[in-house]
């Protein structure tokens, strides 16, 4: 074996080595694109009412809510979450939940049930 004939030897080995190394992990799955919920409530009426939905472990959970009325919107979640709802239009409410199982989003004033989230580890 010449000294080329070593050194294109040597040098193929160690690209191949390099290129090995540097493969790592496999890329993870990008984080789940956010929960948006519109709620509208008007003349005594909750839109959506009774839904549901699906989420993620720490996934962004934003409500749109446009309201006539005040309220309590409560998160039945963990953890817990509690927003005051004015009388107005697009209000925003962001959460997220850290336990996985069924969380119930209400309107307290109204006693409505907005959706239940069935939120996956």
């Amino acid at each position: 074996m010449t000294v080329r004939n070593a050194l294109i030897s040597a040098w193929v080995v160690a690209l191949v080595c390099g290129l090995v190394g540097c493969g790592g992990k496999s890329p993870s799955q990008p984080p789940a694109a956010g929960l948006d919920v519109n709620v509208t409530i008007a003349n005594g009426q909750v839109t959506p009412t009774n839904a549901t939905l699906q989420a993620k472990v720490k996934q962004q959970i934003t409500f749109h809510v446009t309201s006539d009325v005040a309220d309590e919107l409560h998160v039945h979640s963990e953890p817990d979450h509690k927003f005051q709802v004015a009388a107005a239009p697009n209000q925003t409410f962001q959460f997220s939940v850290d336990v996985p199982g069924k969380v119930e989003v209400e309107l307290h004033h109204l006693d409505r049930t907005i959706a239940t989230i069935q939120v996956q580890p």
